[in-house]
């Protein structure tokens, strides 16, 4: 019996509309399999800009840490995952959405965040990166509790990047990395803007027949990704490897207005990493 009831539940976890999250979009209205079309079609955005950043990051990876290909490894899972939850709107989707940004985010913070910024009783990166991880896994745990609570969890650790960003970056005297700065957080912004007018301002935007907001978010949160991380990379990367003489510049073109930003390392000199 107590087989039959945890099959039950698995099932019912599962099931197409079992989460108690809803988006704005319009549900099978393109498609009778999926849920959210165009939510779910945007979310292959991911599956894009992730190869690509790959590629344009492996010099500087290889220099620094290879475990940093893990961030954008696990980009295509955010992506995965996204899509399979507006495809379904399923509780299962839903967690394997919001757990791997959380994983994502988590992986950011050991990989990157800046030892000046370590609390006091961080000596090493190691230390931190144990505690980022005790503290991921009982986010993770917590999640369950009040799932609907998750994105707005998940957000207030994307503010607390930023507000760290700004404190490296009032030291910045580099133009191109204060422009890519600039352009991560105006990114960061519209795309929070379009989430929270698709979550809040629901009514508006159905009466003007455009509910593709979160899809919207969807790809400016990734290319914001791809923004802030290759400035949070380009600033650790100075502090520590220098010796590379690591640059800024854009791909497919370094003259373009709109591109994706990607470190190059132009020196081969090596000092001792500080941290």
């Amino acid at each position: 019996m107590g087989g039959f009831y945890s099959s039950e539940k698995m099932t019912g976890v599962l099931a197409y509309e079992s989460s108690d999250l809803d988006w704005c979009e319009d549900n099978y209205r393109y498609s009778e399999d999926i849920a959210e079309y165009f939510n779910t079609v945007s979310s292959l955005f991911f599956f894009v800009i992730s190869p690509i950043m790959l590629y344009l990051l492996h010099p500087y990876a290889r220099e620094r840490n290879l475990a940093i290909h893990l961030v954008w490894i696990m980009m295509i899972f955010v992506g995965i995952f996204s899509a399979y939850f507006h495809m379904t709107l399923s509780f299962m989707g839903q967690m394997l959405d919001e757990l791997s940004i959380l994983w994502v985010i988590g992986l950011c913070y050991a990989l990157w965040f800046p030892c000046s910024l370590f609390p006091s009783f961080i000596k090493d990166r190691t230390t931190f990166s144990r505690l980022v991880t005790a503290v991921t896994v009982v986010t993770t745990l917590f999640s369950f509790v009040k799932p609907t609570a998750n994105a707005y969890v998940l957000n207030c650790f994307a503010l607390h990047i930023i507000y760290s960003l700004c404190l490296e970056m009032r030291v910045c005297n580099d133009q191109k990395a204060l422009r890519l700065c600039w352009s991560a957080v105006g990114l960061w912004v519209l795309a929070i803007a379009c989430w929270l007018s698709d979550r809040f301002g629901c009514s508006l935007w159905q009466k003007l027949n455009f509910c593709y907001l979160h899809g919207i978010w969807h790809i400016l949160i990734v290319i914001a990704a791809a923004y802030a991380s290759t400035l949070i990379a380009y600033l650790d990367a100075k502090y520590e490897i220098p010796y590379s003489l690591p640059g800024l510049q854009y791909w497919p073109s370094d003259n373009w207005v709109l591109g994706l930003p990607y470190i190059v390392l132009k020196g081969n000199t090596k000092t001792q990493k500080r941290c």
